[in-house]
Parts: C-alpha cells; sequence; structure tokens
C-alpha cells in the first residue's frame, strides 16, 4: 500500500472511531436523560398525589390518553393512517394490544402511582425494579431450566434488598405503608407482564404505535371511573405545572428518549442505563420532598439495583481494526 493510500485508511479509521464514540455518548446521554426523568416524574406525582389531593387513576387517565393521541397522531404523519389502523384488520393482534393496554401499560402505571400515593416515589420505583427477578424466574419455569448461579445471586439479592427496603433494617417491623408495598410488589408484576407479553405485537407493529394505542386503550378503561374532566385535586398553577410535566417529559420525551438511544447503544446497555430512574428518584425524594430513607433502606436500593446488572446478558463488543502500515 502507497503512502496517500494508509493515510486515507488510517483517516477513514480515525473518522470511524470518532463517530463510533459520538454515537455512544448520544445513545448513553438519552437514555441517561429519559431516565432521570422518570424518576423525576414520579416524584411530581407524589406532590401531586399528597399535597394537592389528586387521584392517581385521574393521573393516569390524563397522562395516557394525551401521550397516546399525541402518539398516534405523529405515527400517522409518519406512516400514513392506513397503517396507524392496520393493527385493528386482525383480531388476534387486536385483542392482543387490548389486553397488553389494560393489564400491561395500565397496570403498570396505575400500581406505581398508587405506590406513591400511600409511600413515596423513590420507593415505589426501587419496588418496581423487582420487575427483572420476575422475568428471570418466570422464564426459568416456562423453558424448565435451572437458574443460572448469578441469576440466583440476583434472586437472593432482591429478596435481601425488598427486606431492608421495607423495614430499614429493623426485624418485624414495616417502615413504610403496607399499601404502598402491597401496591409496588404488584407494578413489578405487572411490569414483568409489559415486558414479556407484547413482544411478538412490537416486532410486527413497531413500539411506538403499539404502545400509542395501548396508552389509548389503558387510558378509555381508567377514565370510565375517574373522566379527565372531573379534576380530583386543587387546580393551581403549580399543579398544572406538575401535570404538564409528568404528561410531556416525564411520559412523552422520556418515552422518546428511551426508544431513539437503541439506535444508538444495545439493549443490554440501555436496560442498565435505565437504573437511573430509581436513583433519581431517589435523589429527588430526599433533597425535594425530604423524604427520610436510612441506611439500611438505602442499601436495600442498591441490592435491588444491583440485580439489573447481573441479570443482564453481555452484548459482544465490535472492535476496529487499525489498518496496518504494512499493507
Amino acid at each position: 500500500m502507497d503512502q496517500s493510500h494508509l493515510q486515507s485508511a488510517n483517516l477513514d479509521f480515525e473518522t470511524t472511531l470518532v463517530n463510533t464514540h459520538f454515537r455512544r455518548f448520544k445513545g448513553i446521554s438519552m437514555v441517561l436523560l429519559g431516565a432521570a426523568l422518570w424518576g423525576i416524574s414520579g416524584t411530581a406525582a407524589q406532590v401531586l398525589f399528597q399535597r394537592d389531593g389528586y387521584h392517581p387513576g385521574w393521573l393516569v387517565t390524563v397522562r395516557m390518553g394525551i401521550s397516546g393521541v399525541i402518539l398516534l397522531l405523529s405515527m400517522s404523519w409518519i406512516t400514513g393512517w392506513r397503517n396507524v389502523f392496520a393493527i385493528w384488520n386482525s383480531r388476534s393482534d387486536a385483542l392482543r394490544v387490548l389486553v397488553f393496554g389494560v393489564f400491561g401499560l395500565l397496570g403498570v402505571q396505575y400500581s406505581y402511582f398508587r405506590s406513591i400515593q400511600y409511600g413515596n416515589a423513590a420507593t415505589a420505583t426501587l419496588l418496581q425494579y423487582l420487575g427483572p427477578v420476575l422475568i428471570t424466574l418466570y422464564l426459568a419455569w416456562r423453558h424448565r431450566k435451572q437458574p443460572s448461579r448469578s441469576e440466583w445471586t440476583a434472586v437472593l439479592l432482591a429478596l435481601c434488598g425488598t427486606f431492608f427496603l421495607v423495614t430499614d433494617g429493623k426485624w418485624g417491623d414495616i417502615a413504610i405503608s403496607a399499601s404502598a408495598v402491597v401496591w409496588g410488589v404488584v407494578s413489578a408484576i405487572a411490569l414483568a407482564f409489559y415486558t414479556l407479553y407484547p413482544k411478538p405485537l412490537l416486532q410486527k407493529y413497531g413500539s411506538a404505535l403499539i404502545t400509542g394505542w395501548a396508552m389509548l386503550i389503558g387510558s378509555f378503561f381508567v377514565g370510565l371511573a375517574n373522566p379527565p374532566w372531573q379534576v380530583s385535586g386543587i387546580l393551581t398553577i403549580g399543579s398544572c405545572g406538575l401535570i404538564s410535566f409528568v404528561v410531556i417529559f416525564g411520559t412523552l420525551l422520556a418515552f422518546y428518549l428511551y426508544l431513539s438511544s437503541l439506535k444508538y447503544i444495545s439493549a443490554t446497555e440501555t436496560s442498565l442505563l435505565s437504573s437511573a430512574e430509581p436513583l433519581s428518584a431517589t435523589l429527588v425524594a430526599v433533597l425535594f420532598l425530604h423524604v427520610h430513607m436510612g441506611f439500611d433502606a438505602l442499601l436495600g436500593g442498591v441490592c435491588i439495583v444491583a440485580t439489573v446488572f447481573l441479570l443482564a446478558r453481555p452484548q459482544p463488543i465490535v472492535h476496529f481494526q487499525k489498518p496496518s502500515d504494512h499493507e
């Protein structure tokens, strides 16, 4: 290879390497920001429930309804209305998206907000992160295989973490509301279902379209008991600002950032970095809402978050080979 070809090859390699690093940085930044917005929106919801008297059902109705409409309108602009309504041409797919909307998306959001109502955003978010462990146990049972050593370790960490989080290290004593714990565990179960059930739909129609319909369906069913025009709390400039934050930043923007990050980094890396959600929820709750979390409760939270890292499957890393000077 002559000198000009060698310089060109080296330049191409360096450009590719810079672009790869920039794409990874962009993807990591997007998922971290999205996860942080999810966590902060949980704290905003806590203020709405405990200070302004809003009902979780009403907030879920508004949050899912507005987000669902905007997502479907966006998809219609990109792909056309015919593609948006294509899912309703198949009876089995229509039934599946109905089930996903009610028991998946609505189930996970309503139970999560109820846990916040009875407890706080930090505890509710951490309890929800028991979901990956439940997924691991379910898949091991379904495929009739023994969990691996790391999976058993994750289960043990989850149990210990839940104990420390709920009792704050005090045997025979529950440091937070039993209702908050029950709803938190329900949200973890709903999260596991939400993750596993819609896979065929997501592969066929895409995540944005399925999530948009599921949000609209979930909003319709919870709205039967909590109509959006019957505002359940105190309507002030502050509460309107918090509601807007939950809908726009904590739902639409967070969802967009999370999905878009998958273009730049792997799904495993995205799931690991999404652990910023409980960390941001805890930090904001402690600093701004003065939620007390003792050392044992914080240790329990760390144990639960650690299960995500144990359960993640490492992805192969592609290494670029720099052109040899002797080619």
